[in-house]
């Protein structure tokens, strides 16, 4: 969020934020948003009892009190550790991005740098993709690559995935606001 963020305060996207949401009250990226003059709104999730789709009702609520409709708004789930319900995702289908710590298709889920050392990869990195129903298994918007180094560590390896993850969400966004990303099927072309 933060490198997305800096890349806007720069004017290399050219796009507005509106809201920056989070369900942790605490979360760091709230004080750095408020900095920039990003509302910021909290919706709690920890003890919430109702379904993942009444949750994301009051998420969506929120994007839409602050202009970011399916039709015109893009979510970026930067830190955001829920799934979002189906229901959600179809309502913004692909209007919402993710960042994952592998290259998709390999190592979805949980725990990726961990995955990809315990596999014996030759090769990890870093995926910018759209949001679907399943986890992490959306289209491929934007990669980059880390070569594993024999002494790596999880986290030698995450430290030098997250210097990537810095540089192609913001240009993954980019592309998004310049209306260059066309999804065909499960194929993402950028023009």
């Amino acid at each position: 969020m933060e490198s997305i963020l800096k890349s806007i305060q720069k004017k290399k996207i050219p796009i507005n934020p509106a809201v920056v949401i989070s369900n942790k009250p605490n979360a760091k990226g709230l004080k750095m948003a408020e900095k920039l003059g990003i509302n910021i709104e909290i919706i709690e999730s920890k003890g919430f009892k109702g379904s993942r789709w009444q949750y994301d009702k009051k998420v969506i609520a929120s994007l839409t009190k602050h202009g970011v409709t399916p039709k015109n708004g893009l979510v970026c789930l930067a830190g955001f550790m829920r799934i979002v319900s189906p229901e959600f995702i179809k309502k913004y289908k692909n209007r919402i991005i993710n960042i994952h710590p592998a290259l998709l298709p390999a190592f979805p889920g949980l725990d990726s740098q961990k995955q990809a050392l315990e596999h014996g990869a030759k090769y990890s990195g870093c995926t910018v993709h759209f949001v679907d129903v399943g986890i992490d298994a959306g289209s491929i918007i934007i990669q980059a690559v880390v070569k594993v180094k024999e002494n790596d560590s999880v986290e030698s390896l995450s430290k030098r995935i997250l210097k990537e993850e810095h540089k192609i969400y913001p240009e993954a966004v980019n592309l998004f606001a310049r209306k260059k990303i066309r999804v065909l099927g499960r194929r993402t072309i950028i023009s």
